[in-house]
């Protein structure tokens, strides 16, 4: 038998699908075995191997064991003449194991070896090869010289960044998320460690067959993807913990005779442990940063356009007048949990400025010695209940904040495109439209080839071919490329991703089960859920009450804003399309009296649904809205209904801004 691969499995179920896939389409060819370890995972993992893939051998532990001991039970009974450690977050290349293989012929003296490993956004995974950490190594890497000088063959040694990634060459270790190894080298050295629990045992492998006499090597010929990390985010193991303990524990192992050399380390260790997990926990206190100044930016406008300078208060009130009132708010937002899980809500920061000033104005009140005026008050409490969630909402608009869960994703979708043309990308693009705030705003197609370059499909433009996929990322702006299941090689997903390692790009697979959308950051299920009956946010008093008053107060401003000067316009002749900026802007009375509404159903529709649901109240006509936003060619009835249940379910304030603002940006 050639190989024997082996993959422990913890909780990645749909990155595990499209690794076997991968694996399976490289082994074309080859006599081997397959080996999936599952750590008891509780996402179906056991489950989706045994029914989609009934070749491989399955050993399914009743409890996590970790990464050493899970791949040794499998290695105990592998059988090939190589044997293949590989993560289940990975996608191969057609010709990996092949290149590999070769690579061992003509090279006796490796004993183990691992290839270039892609992140997934195409740049280089430098863990793929590095050095032992000796004291030097370890001082470069604490004190940031290696990244500092990553081209200094004396600063650069622990990750190799010196050296080329495009050469073959020995190195002391590689990543355990994909090593190969001999099988002779097996029997001689043994399994993995079984002290480390994960981190730390594949250095300590590659440690053990260099000093059986044999040759690790990094490999260049072939590359991998390797999403990283994916099995401890879906587990509550302390990685950091484990990964400072693991380093600990090789230099206890193989070092023991330098005192000097374990306590240097040991130090390091404790240093980088301990930064890491100040600049983990120091992220709330950011935010909390943020929300203090801001306040303090409030009262100093308030107080600047009341006062006419700042400087209107005693000096010894000064203090309590600038540290008090931001205290307050950044203690309410607290315990209302606004800087641990739900950092951008949107709503839960306007809570909480609103109790704030509540408290604030009792404080005033009593404290004669600090008081402010009631505007200063008034008005810096409406600056604060901008600030605070404005900030928020436009992070979630334009930046990569975490969505808490169970919130509503935000409307402004990355720019995305799909890889494929054929019926697996269709069926993705009708997943992703099933699915009004998917994340994904979907562009247009990439072909295989140049022929069919601005046609379309469902509505949606064939812009590119995959041999100028770089171009269309660059002159559309595109962040998320979507590859599909439709008549690409896993050589031509790597060789894209490759190409275009330096454009920003996050790169998304879909397994052959189409459940899913895979990428570096998360997994999107693509399945969509059953509507059930529920009281809709349209027909709370609260929200429409809301939207009302949105609606009169900016009319209100509008209309001798705006209104007025195109009307004389009008008047003079001048005459703007319907559907344009200035022909909506005509209608701004019909917003003041109530007829329609800034945001709502398009005009025509009566307030009800086009489809039969006219006992369900929808909203009002709007200037713009959902449907409005998502018109276009082949858009179909039943879409439509979607955009105009999704709208009625989730209205608010915030989701009327979003439209607002994604249709000037349009």
């Amino acid at each position: 038998m050639d190989l024997s691969i082996i993959i422990v499995n913890y909780n990645v179920r749909q990155f595990l699908e499209n690794a076997l896939t991968s694996i399976q389409r490289a082994m074309a060819g080859l006599e081997g075995e397959i080996f999936v370890v599952d750590n008891a995972s509780d996402d179906g993992s056991a489950e989706m191997v045994r029914t989609k893939f009934a070749g491989v051998r399955l050993i399914e532990n009743r409890e996590n064991l970790g990464f050493a001991r899970a791949n040794n039970i499998a290695l105990r009974e592998a059988r090939g003449r190589f044997l293949l450690l590989i993560n289940p977050d990975t996608i191969v290349q057609e010709d990996t194991f092949s290149v590999m293989m070769k690579f061992f012929g003509e090279h006796p003296e490796a004993g183990l070896a691992g290839c270039k490993i892609l992140n997934p956004d195409g740049s280089f995974q430098l863990a793929c090869r590095r050095s032992y950490p000796t004291p030097w190594v370890a001082f470069t890497k604490i004190f940031g010289m290696s990244k500092i000088f990553p081209n200094s063959k004396l600063f650069g040694r622990y990750n190799l960044t010196y050296l080329s990634p495009d050469e073959t060459y020995p190195v002391e270790a590689v990543s355990g998320s994909f090593m190969m190894m001999r099988k002779e080298v097996y029997d001689r050295v043994g399994g993995l460690d079984e002290a480390f629990f994960m981190y730390g045992e594949d250095l300590d492998w590659c440690y053990r067959v260099l000093r059986a006499g044999y040759s690790v090597y990094y490999v260049h010929d072939t590359k991998i993807v390797h999403f990283k990390g994916e099995s401890t985010r879906r587990s509550d193991i302390d990685e950091l913990k484990h990964f400072y303990q693991a380093m600990e524990l090789f230099v206890e192992k193989h070092f023991r005779g330098s005192g000097i050399l374990r306590l240097f380390l040991r130090a390091g260790i404790l240093l980088r442990g301990g930064a890491a997990s100040f600049a983990r926990s120091g992220r709330p206190l950011m935010v909390a940063l943020v929300d203090f100044l801001l306040v303090d930016l409030a009262l100093f406008l308030s107080a600047f356009i009341y006062f006419g300078n700042v400087y209107h208060f005693t000096l010894n009130a000064h203090p309590v007048v600038w540290i008090v009132p931001a205290l307050i708010v950044v203690l309410t937002s607290s315990t209302s949990g606004v800087y641990t899980g739900y950092r951008y809500s949107f709503w839960r920061a306007g809570l909480s400025v609103i109790v704030s000033y509540v408290i604030i104005s009792a404080l005033v009140f009593f404290a004669k010695d600090f008081a402010y005026s009631r505007f200063v008050v008034i008005v810096s409490g409406l600056l604060t209940l901008i600030f605070l969630p404005g900030w928020r909402l436009l992070a979630r608009l334009f930046g990569k904040a975490r969505r808490e869960p169970g919130s509503r994703k935000i409307l402004f979708g990355n720019r995305t495109v799909i890889v494929g043309t054929g019926p697996s990308a269709q069926e993705v693009l009708r997943k992703l439209r099933a699915r009004v705030d998917n994340g994904y705003d979907v562009l247009g197609f990439i072909d295989l080839t140049r022929k069919n370059v601005g046609e379309k499909i469902a509505g949606v433009e064939i812009l590119g071919s995959i041999d100028n996929v770089g171009k269309v990322i660059s002159e559309k702006g595109i962040s998320e490329v979507i590859f599909s299941t439709d008549g690409f090689s896993y050589t031509d997903i790597l060789s894209v991703i490759a190409r275009s390692n330096t454009r920003g790009v996050n790169f998304r697979l879909v397994p052959n089960s189409l459940e899913a959308i895979i990428g570096k950051t998360s997994i999107d299920e693509l399945d969509t859920l059953p509507l059930v009956e529920i009281e809709y946010n349209i027909q709370k008093s609260a929200n429409r009450f809301a939207k009302r008053a949105f609606d009169i107060l900016c009319s209100a401003f509008l209309l001798p804003v705006l209104y007025i000067p195109l009307k004389v316009a009008l008047l003079l002749g001048w005459r703007p399309k319907p559907d344009g900026f200035a022909g909506k802007m005509l209608l701004l009375p019909s917003v003041f009296t109530g007829r329609l509404s800034f945001v709502g159903l398009p005009i025509v529709t009566g307030g009800k649904s086009r489809l039969g649901m006219s006992e369900l109240y929808l909203g009002p006509e709007g200037l713009t809205g959902l449907v409005q936003l998502n018109a276009r060619e082949g858009v179909e009835p039943e879409e439509i209904e979607r955009y105009e249940l999704y709208y009625a379910k989730n209205q608010s304030l915030a989701l009327d801004l979003e439209i607002i603002l994604k249709t000037i940006l349009r």
